[in-house]
């Protein structure tokens, strides 16, 4: 029998809000060019520009600053080697990037790149236990030179343990040397409050299939007077450093929900929280040897995460076991050529191998009901005994 589908995994993406698919299918229909100078093209136009300015509005940016991508990944690549290219290439001495252990991979890759291939010298630096940037080790590596630092990377929030990273501390160090800033905060928008203005970040990072909008689309949001070297030439679109023509659908779904997921911010946050916290009380008194990564549920950890290590199970078969009860969640580790990976992000934490391997990441989300919680908990037991009972084989 096919069971009830419980879906607690809104951080890997989250299902689209109507105001976007609304929005999309109005333009999925129509015909032009954005960057076309006739009629059907400057309506084309007009909506690209608009879902522009709405975005711009509810994230405390300019227009100008918001350049369109295709999600995450692009606009982390687009903003840690179009920035690292132009500064080095201002001045030859600012080799360095600083960023952390924690990264999403959308970050770390790149930065490997650079390091293996461009002669950029990364620097990770490290967390506490609880998955925090330390801020003491960021101020002495650029203290120790502060003219070889190119840019320096934090994501807002980490997306397998949630930990909120200390963003304007991170902005104030780096200010006092005129290095610019650039933060992940794919899983922060709409989570938690993210003004681009006001946080002083120079570049920020977004998409929209974590906010309720369509997958493919989602921006860097750069100030104008920051030089951004481009990684595609074409058509000069996007202020020259995105070239290709823009996805006009996707862009206008895009802005609905990131305007929507904005503005309900807080009650959501609420809501989730609320649910998070039973979750987490609930899997504990039924595991009781179950604990929470990362920081303690309250205002350094996101809303709707619960990350959770049952000892003596892999995560993989939790995952494998849940999904057959029709519970759907993630390990958050990476997996290479499928072979599972401890998470990089809890042996950053000081986790050993074994800690780092046990663990589910339970996201909640704007679809999220108290059932679903209930179904979870209900689950979790039989699970972790059967779980056990397979890796005691």
């Amino acid at each position: 029998m096919t069971q009830p589908l419980v879906y607690l995994d809104h951080a890997a993406t989250t299902p689209m809000v109507p105001s976007a698919v609304e929005a999309m299918t109005r333009q999925l229909a129509g015909v032009g060019n954005a960057s076309s100078l006739h009629a059907s093209g400057r309506g084309a136009r007009r909506v690209v520009e608009e879902s522009r300015e709405r975005i711009a509005g509810v994230i405390g940016a300019r227009p100008g600053d918001v350049v369109f991508t295709s999600g995450g990944t692009e606009s982390d690549n687009l903003a840690l080697k179009g920035v690292f290219w132009a500064r080095r290439a201002a001045d030859p001495r600012r080799t360095r990037i600083l960023s952390t252990a924690i990264e999403h991979h959308a970050v770390l890759d790149p930065l490997r790149w650079l390091g293996d291939s461009d002669g950029a010298d990364v620097e990770l630096l490290p967390v506490s236990s609880e998955g925090i940037l330390d801020v003491a080790a960021l101020r002495d590596s650029i203290e120790r030179d502060p003219g070889s630092v190119a840019l320096v990377s934090v994501m807002w929030a980490n997306n397998e343990v949630g930990s909120l990273q200390p963003i304007h501390e991170v902005v104030a160090i780096a200010a006092e040397h005129g290095i610019p800033v650039h933060t992940d905060a794919v899983q922060a928008l709409g989570q938690v409050p993210v003004d681009f203005a006001a946080c002083g970040v120079d570049a920020l990072t977004f998409t929209g299939h974590k906010v309720g909008g369509p997958y493919g689309v989602g921006a860097l949001v750069v100030r104008r007077d920051l030089s951004v070297s481009a990684l595609v030439h074409g058509g000069g679109q996007e202020r020259d450093i995105r070239s290709g023509t823009l996805d006009v659908p996707a862009i206008a779904g895009l802005a609905a929900a990131v305007e929507e997921s904005v503005k309900n911010q807080h009650d959501h946050a609420v809501r989730v929280a609320a649910l998070r916290d039973d979750l987490v009380r609930r899997v504990v008194e039924v595991v009781p040897d179950a604990h929470l990564h990362g920081a303690p549920p309250g205002p350094l950890r996101l809303p709707g995460n619960a990350h959770i290590g049952f000892p003596g199970c892999e995560g993989d078969s939790l995952l494998m076991l849940l999904d057959a009860r029709g519970i759907e969640c993630s390990t958050g580790s990476a997996c290479s050529a499928g072979v599972p990976q401890p998470s990089h992000v809890l042996l950053a934490m000081g986790c050993d191998d074994d800690q780092a391997r046990h663990s589910l990441r339970f996201s909640l989300g704007h679809t999220t009901t108290p059932a679903d919680v209930d179904a979870l908990v209900e689950a979790i037991g039989p699970v972790v005994e059967r779980a056990r009972a397979a890796r005691a084989r």
